[in-house]
């Protein structure tokens, strides 16, 4: 590709933007990570992931993606033969199921349409069965990082008490924690997954789990294969602010610059910004007449949108044509989805003047590949967001 003047806008739905001040800190000499200072960087880190989990019990964070902490939230509180029982919500929740199939987990999945979250009324009904309690988890994805689709993670704790069936909560918050409000320890999560790539502006690297000590029980007991991903050690040298391996120090010390902008700015704050955008974005594709791809508007995300194109039309060649044009990058369709949908990250490190830059640029790529829509999406945007001032 020939030069391309001017910043890249990255408006996949992850990894996101990193901020500035993240890349400076990642970019300072490498510290020893069994010395003093490392220490007071661990457990700064270490009790501030927990402010972001809205938690006050341990977050334990590992050196890899949010794939691995899927394999840690599962093998650390499960056996083998164990049944959790999924929802199908879309492409992340499939992966996350095939893993504890491969696991040896026994795999129980409600179906989904790919259009909105996980039902919690099924979910209840469903436990209501389980008489023997041969159900020992249930585990959903809070967002869905390809369909742009939120589940309301308290309604299915609700109908996991209202079964009064004993299951643990596991939950992905990869692609909402920091975007979206996310409540560990008030929504009664047992364990939570997170990555470092979405809303914590840093780049791939990290992952989390997220504990309450009915999850730090079971894994006394669960017989699943681990080493790596052991709680119980980590927890252990955690108490002094080290890692039982060598850990990713200079993602560490670009973490606690992100949380410390989090901070800054607020969460609430921080939530406010991610619905305006969303919302914009929203506004432009309704007016320019195509479809979200979640269908329930109580469900949408604020992280990303995903859009369907008409019948007959590439969501690929359209992505193509805006990135050779405007240097800009959407996320592509996944699974069943792919090619049909094209996906508009607002999450992270950004300001409503980049979300406009990136309607416009699509609305450009509309009309270079011919396809059809109503002008002028782009002004629903601006008009929402000149109406609801502190989109910043």
């Amino acid at each position: 590709m020939t030069y391309q003047p001017g910043r890249h806008f990255l408006q996949i739905p992850g990894p996101t933007n990193v901020p500035l001040p993240v890349l400076s800190a990642i970019a300072m000499p490498t510290i020893d990570h069994r010395g003093p200072e490392f220490s007071r960087l661990g457990m700064a880190v270490l009790s501030g992931i927990r402010t972001i989990f809205k938690t006050e019990h341990p977050v334990v964070i590992y050196p890899a993606s949010g794939t691995g902490a899927w394999e840690a939230a599962l093998v650390n509180t499960l056996s083998p033969g164990d049944k959790v029982l999924m929802y199908e919500t879309g492409w992340f929740a499939t992966l996350w199921s095939r893993m504890a199939k491969r696991l040896g987990i026994e795999v129980e999945v409600i179906a989904g349409d790919w259009r909105g979250g996980a039902d919690a009324d099924a979910i209840r009904e469903r436990l209501k069965e389980d008489k023997q309690g041969a159900i020992k988890a249930v585990a959903v994805v809070h967002n869905e990082t390809s369909t742009g689709a939120v589940t309301n993670v308290a309604a299915v704790r609700r109908a996991i008490n209202d079964a009064n069936h004993d299951a643990l909560l596991l939950v992905d918050t990869i692609s909402s924690l920091g975007s979206i409000d996310y409540r560990h320890d008030e929504w009664g999560v047992d364990v939570a997954v997170g990555g470092s790539q979405k809303g914590l502006m840093l780049p791939p690297g990290l992952s989390f789990n997220a504990l309450s000590p009915k999850a730090i029980a079971a894994s006394r007991t669960a017989r699943l294969p681990r080493a790596f991903w052991d709680w119980e050690e980590m927890i252990t040298i955690n108490a002094k602010g080290f890692f039982p391996y060598t850990p990713s120090t200079n993602l560490l010390q670009g973490l606690r610059v992100a949380i410390g902008l989090l901070h800054e700015e607020g969460l609430e704050n921080v939530f406010t910004r991610h619905d305006r955008a969303a919302e914009a974005t929203r506004r432009c594709i309704e007016h320019w007449g195509f479809e979200i791809q979640c269908s329930n508007s109580a469900e949408y995300s604020s992280s990303l949108t995903a859009v369907r194109l008409p019948e007959g039309h590439s969501a690929d060649a359209l992505r193509a044509e805006i990135l050779s044009r405007s240097n800009l990058s959407l996320g592509n369709g996944l699974g069943q989805l792919a090619d049909k949908v094209f996906r508009i990250g607002h999450l992270g490190d950004f300001s409503a003047p980049a979300v406009m830059g990136t309607l416009s640029a699509i609305e450009m790529g509309l009309r270079a590949c011919g396809v059809p829509h109503r002008s002028g999406g782009t002004n629903a945007a601006l008009g929402f967001l000149v109406g609801n001032a502190g989109a910043s």
